[in-house]
């Protein structure tokens, strides 16, 4: 699994922050839902592994005064919190999806 990561370029460690905020976010809630347990998290991992390192090397272009990217510390912050962002958006996505095409009650 790791090569084929490393093929893609993303980084592994990247992935699995993401993922944990990811999961982090879905055990959260009071009721579990399969797309909050399932879905999300995925969500999550994938917004990580392809938004974080960006991110980071734009934060440290405008001039924020962050640790250095080459510090795994930072990438790896930032992964957790992208992770949860992206359970946020996707949460609120999925449940937009969900009133849209819900059948509507008869009256």
């Amino acid at each position: 699994m790791q090569e084929l990561l490393d093929a893609l370029g993303i980084k592994a460690p990247v992935v699995v922050a993401g993922l944990s905020g990811g999961i982090l976010r879905a055990l959260s809630r009071h009721r579990y839902k399969v797309r909050e347990m399932v879905a999300s998290p995925i969500c999550g991992a994938l917004a990580a592994a392809y938004l974080t390192l960006p991110v980071v090397h734009y934060f440290r272009a405008t001039g924020l005064p962050i640790p250095s990217p080459d510090d795994d510390t930072t990438t790896l912050a930032a992964a957790f919190l992208i992770g949860v962002s992206a359970m946020w958006i996707s949460d609120i996505v999925f449940e937009v999806v969900v009133r849209r095409f819900k059948p509507g009650k008869e009256e």
